[in-house]
Formats: structure tokens, sequence, C-alpha cells
């Protein structure tokens, strides 16, 4: 599963996301972060008692990084400061195959 879920991390078209070749499992409570939602509500959208594939990117020429999470139903991309800060959620897509 998790080869398959890089290949579709490596799809969304951010160029960051290319360069991940390995997932980490991470427990739901670590990386379940408070974020803004695309319509402004602000929200955790993970469960803090599932295991998640995942692993943290650098935007290249900015303070910020990606984090990345996965299961077999869903996958989702945040965007977020130091620390997790000011998190925003960029994707979030059901994975349906």
């Amino acid at each position: 599963m998790e080869k398959a879920l890089i290949k579709r991390f490596h799809e969304l078209g951010i160029e960051e996301l290319k360069q991940v070749t390995e997932l980490h499992k991470l427990k739901g409570d670590f990386i379940n972060l408070e974020c803004t939602l695309p319509n402004g509500q602000i929200a955790k959208v993970l469960d803090d008692d599932k295991t998640y594939y995942g692993v943290e990117v650098c935007k290249r020429n900015s303070d910020r990084c990606y984090g990345l999470a996965a299961d077999s139903r869903q996958m989702l991309v945040y965007e977020y400061g130091n620390g997790g800060t000011d998190a925003k959620l960029i994707v979030w897509k059901r994975i349906s195959d």
C-alpha cells in the first residue's frame, strides 16, 4: 500500500511531493493538526486513534512545510509553519480503489 500511496502523492501536481520516496507509520494523535479547511472552518480531520502513512516535506524557498497523511480510504496534504502552526488543508481526497 505504501508504494501506491507514494504514487498518488506524486500525481497531485505539487512539485515538492515528487521527491517523496518513503512514508512512515504515524499515530493520528501526533499528525492530526487543527487546520483551516477550504471553506474557512477550522477543524481536525483525522482520527486520533488510527495509524496513518505520512511524511513531512519542506517547501522550496519557504519556511513552510507540507505534511502528508494517508490510509486505505483517504489521503491529505496540509501546509503549515514551524511546529505545525497555521495549518491549512490543501488536499483531501477519498481513495476509491
